[in-house]
């Protein structure tokens, strides 16, 4: 959609109760994902592995949804925020 963002991020400290609330809502949301590389998202589906990280690493596993105005918005779950962030 013309003027809409892609890849704009919300931090969420629980990506499953944060994906479920939307649900609820009525939102679209994909499965939670992490990537097969390790940390590290890539646009696309390619290298995302269905699953949150299997070792639950911060900045490891995301959901991603659009809303109504066509911005494309991506869950990553962070529970303890890196030095310097």
């Amino acid at each position: 959609m013309p003027g809409s963002m892609q890849g704009l991020h919300l931090i969420v400290y629980d990506i499953e109760t944060a994906r479920a609330a939307l649900v609820d809502r009525g939102v679209e949301v994909s499965e939670v994902f992490h990537d097969e590389g390790g940390i590290f998202h890539h646009a696309g589906n390619e290298g995302q592995v269905t699953g949150p990280d299997p070792e639950h690493r911060d900045y490891s596993s995301f959901a991603s949804f659009s809303d109504p105005d066509g911005n494309g918005w991506v869950l990553q779950e962070v529970k303890t925020r890196a030095p310097g962030r």
